[in-house]
């Protein structure tokens, strides 16, 4: 699997990952100057919640979660500032969580969904 269709695949089953457990998603792929925001929902408690995924094909160069790096999170954080300021949440309650998405040869996968990273 290519990297791009790769991402695109955990994006996805991050999604549905979310909503089977009472998730609202809000927006998918938000794209500012500054980066990108993959998923942005509203959690089962209310609290908005960014998460940030990321997907390998196996664990051979390590597990996906270390790819977040202490400049990775300095970014998640302002983009998620970013985005409460345009859609008008700005003072509201938030968190920013990672998944980590592994997929095998038979298409299937294991997530790891770590809450309130950031």
């Amino acid at each position: 699997m290519r990297n791009q269709t790769l991402g695109a695949a955990g994006e996805d089953a991050v999604f549905h990952y979310l909503q089977s457990r009472g998730y609202t998603v809000l927006d998918r792929n938000w794209r500012i100057k500054a980066g990108e925001l993959d998923l942005v929902a509203i959690s089962p408690e209310k609290k908005i919640t960014f998460i940030e995924v990321k997907s390998r094909s196996s664990r051979k160069f390590g597990d996906p979660l270390e790819a977040i790096s202490a400049q990775k999170a300095h970014r998640l954080q302002k983009l998620a500032l970013a985005w409460l300021v345009v859609h008008g949440y700005w003072g509201s309650d938030y968190h920013i969580d990672c998944a980590g998405v592994i997929f095998t040869n038979e298409g299937r996968y294991e997530i790891d969904y770590r809450k309130g990273v950031l």
